[in-house]
C-alpha cells in the first residue's frame, strides 16, 4: 500500500535553524523537492517574525512557488500548506491562494505556555477563529499535535490527554491529524500505545505520524506507526529541524531515509529517491552544520566495482 510524506523542512525544518534562508533559495528548495515527487509540501508560517524570525518573508515564498506552479514549472498536483497560528496570521495568509492551514496543539500546559504563550484553552479560542475562517474561504484544515509522547517540562504525557487533544481539533474541522514526537522521546513501544488508543476513536486515514530523531528512533517509529495503518508521515530533508527546549535534538525524521526505509519495503512513495538525494547535496552547504540524513550523505547502494 502506497503511503504519502508531507515535506516540512520549508517550515518545521527551517524555524529551527539558526542559518537564515533568503527568499529564492527557499523556492529553490520548494522546486527541487516537488521535482524530486513530494506532493504535499508546508512552504512556511505566518508568524510574527520577532518570534521566529527564519519564517519571515512567508508570504514572498508562497507568492513565487504559486507563480511557478500557475507557468506549469512545477508539476499542478502539488499541494501547499502554510502554519496559520491566529487570526492575524490567518488575515495575512487570506491576502493569498493558500491551499492548507496548518495549526499546533499542545499536550501539555507547559509547552503551550512556553511556546505559544498561552494555556491550552487559549490556544483553542485562537484556533476557533483560524478554523471559522478556514471554513469560510473552503481552505482545509490541518491539525497538529505537539509533544504527544514526552514533554521537556513535564515528562511523559497523558494518552488520554492526546485523545483529548485530537478530537478538539477534529471538532474544529481539521481533515487530518498528525500525532508529534516534537523533542523525539517515543520509541515504537509509545507509538504502538499511543496509536492504539487513538485509533479506537479517530480512523487511521484522518491521522498522520510526525516523528523526531533526537534519540534516533524516528524510522523505527514510523515503521511501527505504518504497521498499525497510519499511511501519512511529516519528513524534513535532510533531517533539518529539532526544538530548541528539547536538549540535542536532532531534526525531524529524514526525507531521505523514510522514502528509502519504504522503497525497501516495497511500499510506493511517489518519490525519485536519487533526485531527493541531489537535493540534500544542494542544500547542505547553505547551511552551517552537517545534515543528518543517513542516506543524503551516501543514497544508494551503488558498487564500485571489482575488489582483488
Amino acid at each position: 500500500m502506497n503511503v504519502t510524506l508531507v515535506e516540512v523542512g520549508l517550515r518545521d525544518g527551517l524555524q529551527n535553524e539558526k542559518t537564515m534562508l533568503p527568499v529564492d533559495t527557499r523556492v529553490e528548495m520548494a522546486v527541487r523537492l516537488a521535482n524530486a515527487g513530494l506532493r504535499r509540501i508546508e512552504l512556511g508560517a505566518y508568524v510574527h517574525p520577532k518570534w521566529v524570525p527564519q519564517m519571515a518573508q512567508t508570504p514572498e515564498v508562497v507568492e513565487k512557488v504559486l507563480k511557478l506552479r500557475r507557468e506549469r514549472k512545477i508539476p499542478k498536483e502539488l499541494w501547499f500548506s502554510v502554519l496559520v497560528p491566529n487570526e492575524t496570521g490567518m488575515t495575512e495568509a487570506l491576502k493569498q491562494p493558500v491551499e492548507e492551514f496548518a495549526l499546533f496543539a499542545s499536550c501539555t500546559e507547559s509547552f503551550s505556555k512556553k511556546n505559544i504563550n498561552c494555556t491550552i484553552d487559549e490556544s483553542f479560542n485562537r484556533f476557533q477563529v483560524v478554523a471559522n475562517g478556514a471554513a469560510k474561504n473552503n481552505i482545509p484544515l490541518r491539525g497538529y499535535i505537539s509533544v504527544a509522547f514526552g514533554c521537556p517540562f513535564e515528562g511523559k504525557v497523558s494518552e488520554d490527554q492526546v485523545v483529548k487533544i485530537a478530537q478538539r481539533l477534529l471538532d474544529l474541522g481539521s481533515f487530518e491529524i498528525s500525532v508529534g514526537d516534537t523533542i523525539g522521546a517515543a520509541s515504537p513501544g509509545d507509538v504502538r500505545s499511543v496509536f492504539e488508543k487513538l485509533l479506537k476513536v479517530i480512523p487511521a486515514e484522518k491521522l498522520a505520524g510526525h516523528f523526531h530523531d533526537t534519540r534516533g528512533q524516528s524510522l523505527a517509529n514510523t515503521l511501527e506507526a505504518y504497521k498499525m495503518g497510519i499511511r501519512v508521515f511529516d519528513t524534513s530533508i535532510g533531517g533539518l529541524g529539532g526544538c530548541p527546549y528539547a536538549p540535542g535534538a536532532a531534526g525531524n525524521a529524514s526525507t531521505e531515509d523514510v522514502a528509502y526505509m519504504f522503497e525497501g519495503m516495497g511500499v510506493k512513495t511517489g518519490i525519485d529517491l536519487d533526485q531527493l538525494v541531489e537535493t540534500n547535496k544542494w542544500l547542505a552547504p547553505q547551511m552551517d552544520h552537517p545534515l543528518y540524513s543517513k542516506v543524503g550523505k551516501v543514497g544508494r547502494l551503488k558498487p564500485l566495482g571489482a575488489v582483488n
